[in-house]
């Protein structure tokens, strides 16, 4: 059944071309499902790959959107812990808690958590059924999602910094603290300044990380960085390794992340970590790019290189701990979010992000 008004959505009906703000009608929520109204969504480069092709899109049109919060607008039969007006970030990888992923510690690689992105909910005026894309659909004025896809966030957190906890911190901090697990005095490189990567810096300063290397052609980026925990900020380029070596001792980065998503930066990555150090790849790349090495490096370096969805993390365990660290001051949202904009701006968001402008655009709906 569909709610009697239809929201507003920008809808992406073919790959490479721009989305389309339309009027989608969603279905009711139905047991366990939750109705939520956005009122900030962030705009990832996941996004963007999946709008241009460089992400596999499993059925279309979509709502694109995965990096959101807002308030609990109803809920279905079975929804026991939200009630209408309950502020919430959504977790577009909901685990079932249930398949051998999840019983065994790593809910972020679910067996079952990408189901809602290949079920309709919703369909256009003209009866086209309408998918949510990353089975969250944000960039919406409403979405439906499952129970388990909405996390409590404080009733004071403006919904602009909630929505990143949704993916961008909880990935780049994640990757820092649950993936390679830095430990105090270890040096971190974290390639790639976007949203991801400036967490990715705050989570290695949270770490007790030194130095915190970042590395981003983007000069308008660095003094960002800077203030969010990098002790030094670099250039990619053939000297980057010489660079990143001078400062640690000569030895290389005991690790690198990867936020960028691509085969050069990767290896760059690889390539700047000591002996035994560590790659943590957390840039979701397309399946065309490659990576190579020789057969000697692997065992002579004794580098690990990893890669990390989603942070390696439990959003419901997790979102809660990061909170605890922007209440102490630990973790600063605010600097993240460059600019809002309403639903028909997502193109030009998509266009500032090819441009490697700013960190966080935020799409605010109503």
């Amino acid at each position: 059944m569909r709610t009697a008004e239809p929201v507003r959505a920008a809808v992406l009906h073919e790959v490479g071309a721009p989305v389309r703000v339309q009027d989608v009608e969603l279905t009711e929520p139905g047991p366990g499902q939750v109705r939520v109204r956005i009122a900030a969504a962030g705009v990832c480069h996941s996004d963007l790959s999946l709008a241009r092709g460089t992400l596999r899109i499993p059925v279309l049109p979509a709502v694109l959107g995965h990096e959101g919060a807002g308030h609990v607008a109803a809920v279905g039969p079975e929804v026991t812990g939200l009630a209408p007006g309950d502020p919430v970030v959504l977790n577009w990888s909901p685990a079932c808690g249930r398949c051998w992923f999840c019983t065994r510690g790593e809910p972020y690689l679910c067996e079952h958590a990408e189901e809602a992105t290949r079920r309709p909910y919703g369909a256009l005026a003209d009866g086209t059924p309408v998918y949510p894309s990353l089975s969250t659909g944000a960039f919406a004025t409403e979405t439906v999602v499952g129970e388990r896809a909405c996390i409590p966030v404080p009733a004071d957190l403006p919904m602009e910094q909630a929505a990143l906890l949704g993916c961008a911190v909880l990935t780049g901090v994640g990757a820092v603290l649950n993936a390679a697990r830095v430990r105090p005095g270890e040096s971190v490189v974290v390639f790639g300044l976007g949203g991801v990567g400036l967490s990715a810096v705050q989570g290695a300063r949270l770490a007790g990380a030194e130095p915190v290397i970042a590395v981003d052609p983007a000069e308008s980026r660095w003094e960002l960085a800077r203030s969010l925990g990098a002790t030094d900020v670099l250039p990619p380029g053939p000297e980057l390794a010489r660079a990143v070596r001078k400062l640690t001792g000569g030895r290389g980065a005991d690790h690198a992340v990867e936020c960028v998503g691509r085969g050069e930066t990767i290896r760059a990555a690889w390539s700047v970590t000591r002996r035994g150090g560590r790659a943590t790849v957390v840039g979701m790349g397309a399946s065309q790019d490659t990576v190579a090495f020789s057969a000697l490096e692997v065992p002579y370096f004794a580098r690990t290189l990893a890669g990390c969805m989603y942070g390696s993390s439990d959003p419901a365990a997790d979102v809660p701990v990061l909170l605890d660290h922007v209440r102490a001051g630990r973790l600063d949202l605010a600097p993240l979010v460059t600019e809002t904009v309403p639903l028909d701006g997502v193109e030009d968001a998509f266009a500032r992000m090819e441009a490697r402008q700013g960190a966080r655009t935020i799409v605010v709906p109503s």
